[in-house]
């Protein structure tokens, strides 16, 4: 028989066998049940396939099936993709099935939904991403993915995720790269100890039958502990704009030189008024101050995200003359601004979010969602978040604190750590006077200040109508029954990052009477509620991302028609989670005064610790519902 007989022969079989495989992923009866436990979408086949043509394209082939369990599942399809362009979707189809892995719907690239891909507060943008958009009629079902795209820029290459979240598992995921251009490929796996993934070669990893993974009280960023590889073309190609990335070194070199260059221009009398602003003071500082505040009167964010704009600053007179731009461009105009008047700064990408997310200090990539700047201080470096109109000079808690940075400076990109703010600087203290009468109603005068991360918390709230600050208050105060809010007022002191919450409140009814005794608990104004959750068996390790203090002081007038008949025992509590220590005082026989000090520190602890850190909350749960007893005299 013919050589060309048997090519058609295997031919026929390949495409049978991966018919065969398709159909078994479709029915979700075929499912192994230790998967669907704590699921609520099955990955049963993902494969990624990227083949780099040259520096500056690459096509990337998806093939992706995924059963959906229950409601909870409906945000796992994955069927979805980007484009601009820069970007064709070549190829977009998905075939939607019901649970015995009969086909009900099919849907073609013109019948995915098709919207820009970026927020409200975007001025405009040439990112659009088509999806599907499927309301299932019964669970589960599944849904069958293809897509085909060309990327005519490199700078981001799909990276390998087999574990795609909480509550997700995974039956099948083979990532495949293959690098025809003439520059070098790095890649990064991280965390694939213990999940049982397969190499075949440098550039080729799959697995199987990884089950889903239970979010649980106080879990660590999921990144620091999932499976994942990345990967990064040494010469790449962002929007029309070659790029180099060897090291954070000579990529930070990139940035100044190619997306920095020639944006740092200001109009002279932009400079003059500077100039003029900043005459009174000597201290590079104290001008960094005045320019800053000048920056935040001056303009306001808009994000603006048109090609190589997503990553190249608006030119900075052009921020001045328009008042507006995005975190690049107003980071890069308020740099232009301090080295017209002599004071060094730099320019620095960076992950903002209200979780720690840090750039990976030892592979070198396109990274990082923002843009701030930073000023040299002797040893240290002053951080100043541009895009607001309202944060004090050089705070920055709650968004970019804490975490590794990529410092750009004309000898290249360097890794920095942002400001952390320790538990001692993330004070609450709360002072509070207040009446207890004889029918068990409370009145009060309190009064709140807030420090470093707590000020992050709290400031803003002067800013939202009455009755949403109102309302703030009785969501903090939710243990306190028939809570009436009489007055609030706010003061806000940006040099030295104090937040100050005053306010009258009254409660009938707050302490509980039997016969003659009245029971009543001091701590009125902060209470840990909550005891984390009990696991039989923890599966992951726990973090406390931030520590802070809590300290309160509380003076309590009681009725002279009651007196005091029992008060409880002094409490201190200190290990490696922190400290919590209270003590009640009695002035007069119709005065009390309740002290409180409760600490919790920074930390990533190991899972087997984590029942004695239960035990430690659930002490100060238990404290902080300790109980006074007075007796009517009458």
């Amino acid at each position: 028989m013919s050589q060309k007989f048997w090519v058609i022969c295997l031919f026929l079989l390949l495409t049978t066998l991966v018919t065969a495989q398709e159909d078994h992923y479709l029915d979700a009866s075929t499912i192994p049940l230790r998967l669907t436990i704590n699921a609520n979408a099955v990955v049963r086949f993902d494969q990624a396939n990227i083949e780099i043509k040259t520096y500056d394209k690459f096509i990337f082939t998806y093939n992706r099936i995924v059963t959906v369990l229950n409601d909870l599942g409906d945000s796992k399809i994955g069927a979805y993709m980007y484009y601009d362009d820069n970007i064709d979707v070549n190829k977009l189809e998905a075939h939607i099935y019901d649970a015995n892995g009969n086909e009900i719907k099919r849907v073609r690239k013109s019948d995915f939904q098709d919207v820009s891909a970026v927020s409200g507060g975007t001025l405009y943008s040439d990112s659009r991403v088509k999806y599907l958009n499927y309301t299932p009629i019964k669970y589960p079902y599944t849904v069958h993915f293809e897509t085909e795209v060309t990327y005519r820029s490199t700078a981001f290459l799909p990276r390998w995720r087999p574990i795609e979240g909480f509550y997700v598992s995974t039956e099948f995921s083979e990532y495949k790269l293959v690098n025809n251009s003439d520059h070098s490929v790095k890649i990064k796996p991280s965390n694939f100890d213990n999940y049982g993934i397969q190499t075949h070669s440098d550039f080729h990893y799959s697995v199987k039958n990884i089950t889903a993974l239970q979010r649980e009280a106080y879990s660590p960023s999921f990144e620091t502990f999932a499976p994942q590889l990345k990967a990064a073309l040494t010469v790449f190609e962002m929007e029309g704009v070659k790029g180099v990335n060897n090291s954070w070194e000579d990529f930070g070199k990139w940035v100044h030189d190619v997306l920095l260059a020639d944006t740092a221009v200001l109009p002279d009398e932009v400079i003059a008024e500077v100039k003029t602003l900043t005459a009174t003071t000597n201290s590079n500082i104290e001008k960094a101050k005045l320019v800053y505040s000048y920056m935040q009167n001056k303009t306001r964010y808009i994000s603006v995200q048109v090609g190589i704009g997503g990553w190249k600053p608006m030119l900075a007179e052009d921020v001045d003359r328009l008042g507006y731009a995005d975190c690049k461009g107003l980071s890069n105009y308020t740099k232009a601004l301090l080295a017209s008047i002599g004071v060094e700064s730099h320019y620095a990408l960076i992950y903002g979010d209200q979780d720690l997310r840090s750039f990976d200090t030892e592979f070198s990539s396109v990274e990082g969602n923002h843009a701030v700047l930073c000023i040299p201080d002797d040893e240290d470096y002053i951080w100043l978040e541009c895009t607001s109109q309202t944060n004090p000079f050089g705070f920055t808690a709650g968004f970019t604190d804490d975490r590794d940075a990529l410092m750009i400076t004309p000898k290249g990109g360097e890794i920095v750590h942002t400001t952390i703010y320790p538990a001692e600087s993330s004070l609450q203290d709360t002072k509070a006077t207040f009446m207890l009468s004889n029918t068990g109603d409370i009145s009060a005068d309190i009064i709140i200040k807030t420090h470093g991360y707590k000020y992050a918390l709290h400031e803003g709230v002067q800013n939202k109508p009455l009755r949403e600050q109102e309302l703030a208050l009785k969501t903090y105060w939710d243990y306190i029954n028939n809570l009436a809010i009489d007055t609030i007022d706010y003061q806000n002191n940006r040099d030295s990052i104090v937040f100050t919450e005053t306010a009258k409140i009254s409660a009938s009814n707050y302490a509980t009477k039997s016969g003659k005794r009245f029971l009543f608990q001091p701590n009125a104004f902060n209470r840990v509620t909550k005891i984390p959750t009990r696991y039989k068996k923890r599966t992951l390790d726990f973090e406390i991302e931030r520590g802070f203090t809590d300290q309160d002081e509380f003076t309590i007038n009681i009725d002279p028609s009651l007196s005091v008949e029992a008060i409880p025992n002094d409490v201190s509590i200190s290990n490696e989670y922190g400290s919590y220590t209270f003590s009640i005082e009695k002035i007069s026989e119709h005065q009390l005064v309740y002290k409180r000090t409760y600490i919790l520190n920074k930390g990533y602890y190991p899972k087997e610790h984590y029942k004695d850190f239960r035990e430690f909350m659930s002490q100060i749960v238990k404290h902080d519902k300790t109980k006074i007893v007075c007796i009517s005299k009458s």
